[in-house]
């Protein structure tokens, strides 16, 4: 053998990376991303994030929609939890055109978004324990995410991507059969989330697969301007609804869970206690609401709320009006405004600019899964392979969120 092939031989011999494609079509990434690893074993040395196949170029289209048409839009971002989307979308036009909501619609919005944010956190933990082998705890507590569902179809007639409520309210009142649904939920839940958390909180698999896998401290994740449970689970306990209070949050009283390593098993606790959270403000808007007019269900805003529909077959000015709103014919005032809310992913916000069209002139989405998908390639790092996997669950990244 010449020396030639000696050198050959030993360059075979030493230590070699391998690159990979997770996504975008792999069952691992829970949705349409793309990551090319570079990894060595089943170590990742480093990856590089591929956006934008499911860009729908929302900011544009709603340029082009009158408002009253922009709601089915914001369904498609985090459509886990869609009515927060939509409520946040019509808080920032309630706060252009200076509406004041009655306290009771703001009750029931927090009703709403408080289940969205239960069933998000939902299917955000049994994915994660999908992704460390234990399916049981997520066929379990799926029907409990069903249950939210009929009380959406109750509600506004539709499940996934609702376009619930309207601007300064909902279309309808809350119906008995709504009521009882609900009640039958925060009866039922709890029962259920204790044995969830009795399957895996304590687990020795869960915990060995998720304590210390991709770790974030509290400082790049402000640095990455991280929102959210992730924020959170990294021990900085910021909420918009407690910060920036909207839909009369500052009523409730509720605590704020915070981690301490921002790992994935904090990140699952955090979601877990935020759960109890969420429960803990819906019996109080339950309870608060029953001293007021049920009858309440819309802002005294003609301009905004479309008649109703028998009125609409027999009468003019009520088939006028109902053009009107649809179409947008109803300008609204010259101004820019911001608006947040605690999505389930962390700050969500509309950035509305109007030149009093019957369109934005300007409108810009503050995706929080957008923002700290970006931190994904440092904190996965130097770990395993599967550890990225469940890491990319416990972030939560949402596609249709991500893309917009």
């Amino acid at each position: 053998m010449t020396e030639h092939h000696i050198k050959l031989a030993e360059e075979s011999l030493e230590k070699q990376t391998t690159t990979i494609n997770v996504g975008p079509t792999h069952p691992a990434t829970h949705g349409v991303f793309q990551n090319i690893m570079e990894i060595d074993g089943e170590r990742v040395i480093s990856t590089e994030p591929t956006i934008g196949y499911i860009h729908r170029a929302f900011e544009k289209i709603a340029e082009r929609r009158p408002y009253y048409q922009i709601t089915p839009l914001t369904d498609r971002l985090n459509y886990c939890s869609a009515p927060i989307n939509n409520i946040g979308w019509h808080l920032t036009i309630e706060k252009l055109v200076g509406m004041e909501i009655p306290k009771r619609v703001q009750y029931l919005r927090v009703i709403i978004m408080e289940l969205a944010r239960i069933a998000d956190h939902i299917v955000c933990n049994s994915v994660i324990a999908v992704d460390t082998g234990a399916l049981t705890p997520f066929t379990y507590v799926f029907q409990w995410r069903e249950k939210i569902y009929e009380i959406y179809e109750e509600i506004c007639g539709s499940r996934l991507t609702t376009n619930i409520g309207r601007i300064g309210g909902f279309e309808r009142n809350f119906t008995e059969a709504a009521w009882q649904k609900l009640h039958d939920f925060v009866e039922g839940f709890p029962g259920m989330l204790k044995e969830f958390e009795a399957l895996l909180d304590r687990n020795r698999i869960f915990m060995d697969r998720c304590i210390g896998a991709g770790p974030i401290s509290a400082e790049r994740a402000l640095n990455y301007s991280f929102t959210g449970p992730n924020l959170r689970a990294a021990g900085v306990d910021y909420d918009v609804r407690v910060h920036s209070p909207y839909s009369s949050y500052e009523d409730f009283e509720f605590d704020i869970p915070v981690g301490t390593t921002g790992d994935v098993y904090d990140r699952y606790l955090v979601r877990n206690k935020e759960m109890w959270e969420s429960l803990k403000i819906i019996n109080q808007a339950i309870e608060k609401i029953k001293g007021l007019d049920p009858n309440v269900y819309h802002a005294d805003a003609p301009d905004f709320y479309l008649p109703e529909k028998a009125a609409v077959y027999t009468k003019m000015e009520a088939l006028i009006y109902h053009f009107k709103i649809v179409m947008g014919e109803t300008d609204l005032p010259v101004g820019e405004v911001y608006q947040s809310v605690e999505g389930a992913n962390g700050e969500l916000g509309y950035y509305l600019i109007s030149d009093g069209g019957r369109s934005p002139y300007r409108l810009h989405f503050r995706r929080p899964c957008f923002i700290y998908y970006q931190a994904f390639p440092e904190i996965i790092s130097g770990g395993l392979l599967s550890d990225g996997i469940v890491t990319l669950s416990s972030l939560n990244v949402i596609a249709g969120e991500l893309d917009a």
